[in-house]
């Protein structure tokens, strides 16, 4: 299976992941969880973020992926899992998401990706069926998607 999990720090990357990608809400905010240092460490990002949840109509929302790419970073998958911050995610959203995440990578020629437990943070879903989902998705992929169970600070 294509699927590593590991307990770390997403952002230091020791995997060299080609990129990174998180659940958000489609209000426009990362004031929360692991959001917050996708937003202090793309702001350029949050920026483009924020306008696509605000625009008429929005241009993210349930079930869109969002990839940002910034010079000598890596690339970001933004995934709507949740309709606003804080609970709110659902599993028909969250598999919708993780498609087209999958989608998205192929597209991009994007083989290397490292992710959080999608949703089961503010998102209130329970990471157990969470993952289940995430199995179902990505067991046949080609590429590597490295999986942070658990946080530890600067690894």
């Amino acid at each position: 299976m294509p699927i590593h999990y590991l307990t770390g720090d997403l952002f230091v990357n020791r995997e060299r992941a080609e990129a990174l990608a998180h659940g958000c809400n489609c209000a426009g905010s990362m004031g929360a969880g692991i959001a917050v240092g996708f937003r202090e460490r793309y702001p350029a990002m949050f920026e483009e973020f924020r306008r696509r949840c605000k625009a008429k109509p929005p241009e993210f929302v349930l079930g869109d992926v969002f990839l940002w790419r910034e010079e000598g970073k890596p690339a970001v998958f933004n995934l709507g899992t949740q309709p606003r911050p804080g609970r709110g995610a659902t599993y028909p959203i969250v598999e919708v998401a993780l498609r087209a995440l999958r989608s998205a990578a192929d597209e991009a020629g994007i083989r290397t990706i490292a992710v959080p437990r999608i949703a089961a943070g503010y998102g209130g879903l329970s990471w157990k069926k969470v993952r289940a989902q995430v199995e179902a998705v990505f067991a046949d992929w080609p590429g590597m998607l490295y999986v942070y169970e658990g946080y530890k600070a600067g690894e």
